[in-house]
């Protein structure tokens, strides 16, 4: 896996590797021409709080591409981490889509906000591949797209982060655009567990975007599954050491507060 030098990345996917056979879905989800207004009313709605709640930190918000394809893979240590993830994004002048829990598609009102900004629900375990599909369709429409490889929150006691699934870098792989890695680091102090007091404003949350990951080069080795598992290690090595950086300077105040 090498940095990105920032050389022209096709955008186009050259097998439909994800397209699934079924491709039926939820009648609000995937609809593009209702993911703007939509995504519009949710940042008015969600980042004024946000940003009065917590102390953000963003560092290295210009490595997110300014335009194009941009295939975003995050650590994941706290409930928290899409609205922080969503506010670099947004910060950085693009419109996030996330892949996210289906099961959160099914909360009144979150769900329909959800499906009408375009976010793409995932059934984990279940082997479907219509959201690897849908987010190739987005990236190859130039859009910016959000993954969390390791699929949950990390159950690691020390926040960092767990073994990745390979969809990240298969996606990497079949469109030939880079990988920008993002790790946040004080969500898991502000909200880790649901329930009553599990969200703690006031507390700094720091976000961090490393340099590009560019697996063109890789680009034959897609269906070389052996070879796929080798770059998501390499991947997550990439996302633990950020996490790690960012950890280490984050304020001694808030350190163990988890």
């Amino acid at each position: 896996m090498q940095p990105s030098r920032g050389h022209p990345v096709s955008s186009r996917p050259v097998s439909g590797l994800f397209e699934a056979r079924n491709q039926v879905g939820r009648n609000t989800v995937g609809k593009e021409n209702v993911a703007q207004p939509w995504f519009q009313v949710a940042k008015v709605v969600a980042l004024p709080p946000a940003w009065l709640w917590f102390r953000w930190r963003f560092e290295h918000l210009e490595r997110i591409p300014e335009r194009g394809p941009a295939l975003i893979a995050c650590n994941h240590a706290s409930y928290l981490d899409p609205i922080a993830n969503a506010y670099a994004v947004v910060k950085a002048g693009r419109r996030p889509r996330f892949l996210a829990k289906d099961d959160l598609f099914d909360i009144p009102l979150v769900g329909r906000a959800l499906a009408g900004a375009g976010q793409i629900p995932v059934s984990r375990g279940s082997g479907d591949r219509t959201p690897l599909a849908r987010a190739e369709r987005a990236l190859a429409a130039g859009e910016a797209v959000v993954v969390y490889p390791e699929g949950t929150v990390t159950t690691r006691p020390d926040g960092l982060p767990m073994a990745g699934k390979t969809g990240t870098v298969r996606l990497a792989l079949a469109l030939r655009v880079p990988i920008t890695p993002m790790v946040s680091w004080g969500s898991a102090a502000v909200w880790q567990k649901s329930g009553p007091g599990s969200l703690k404003p006031g507390r700094p949350v720091w976000v961090s975007v490393g340099a590009p990951i560019d697996l063109a080069a890789d680009h034959d080795a897609i269906l070389d599954f052996d070879a796929v598992r080798r770059m998501t290690a390499d991947l997550m090595e990439v996302l633990t050491a950020l996490t790690i950086d960012l950890r280490d300077r984050y304020p001694k105040r808030w350190a163990d507060a988890r």
